[in-house]
């Protein structure tokens, strides 16, 4: 369990999309909260390569989900060896109430000229499309590869906004997707990069949703 105040809104904000195949599907962004504690379809997992658990949002997923959770990951290491940044890979989520966790390996930051971007963006496609593929229908992010990892938060959430919405639109059963932040500051840089997406798309596919207070 991540010690953080979990007393909070549904969401702050949401981008509900209304075009087209697009229709009826949102990105949520919620905070200061538990990743553990979401009820979503599946949750993503900010994993490392060798899949066998660490530190931060990765240690707190093992925690509350238990030993299925690393048994599985061990089964898929026996076959790949490791999970390459900007991959994705799915597991039972054990004693989790999402029943489904899905790994993915963001970058490392060495000063964005090492493909940091691209990776980053792989690790929301890549987790969509294999939610997509195993037919569920909402998924829970945490901020990854700005914690240990070194991302600039507000570079980090500009990614993985316009990533999301991306691969969101061309989905076929994931309907919703969730940011669930860990503190206050990444919420509202989350927050911010969603509004600065809405403002540079001119005639944009979805419309922009506060909570009430």
């Amino acid at each position: 369990m991540i010690g953080v105040d979990t007393s909070v809104r549904d969401f702050t904000i949401r981008l509900v999309m209304e075009n087209g195949d697009s229709a009826d599907k949102s990105i949520e962004f919620s905070g200061p909260a538990d990743i553990t504690h979401e009820a979503t379809d599946a949750i993503v997992n900010a994993a490392n390569s060798s899949l066998l658990g660490g530190g931060g949002v990765d240690g707190a997923i093992h925690r509350a989900g238990g030993p299925a959770i690393l048994a599985e990951c061990r089964q898929i290491v026996s076959k790949i060896s490791i999970l390459p940044a900007g991959k994705a890979v799915i597991t039972t989520g054990g004693r989790l109430a999402a029943k489904h966790v899905i790994h993915t390996v963001g970058p490392v930051y060495y000063g964005g000229d090492k493909g940091e971007a691209e990776k980053l963006a792989s690790c929301h496609r890549e987790s969509i499309w294999l939610a997509d593929e195993q037919g569920l229908r909402s998924i829970s992010f945490p901020a990854i590869s700005t914690g240990a990892f070194g991302y600039p938060v507000a570079h980090a959430a500009a990614i993985a906004v316009s990533s999301t919405v991306g691969a969101l639109a061309g989905a076929s059963q994931v309907k919703k997707v969730r940011f669930v932040l860990f503190d206050a500051a990444t919420l509202r840089e989350y927050e911010r990069a969603a509004e600065t997406f809405l403002r540079s798309n001119p005639a944009p596919p979805f419309r922009i949703e506060k909570a009430s207070s």
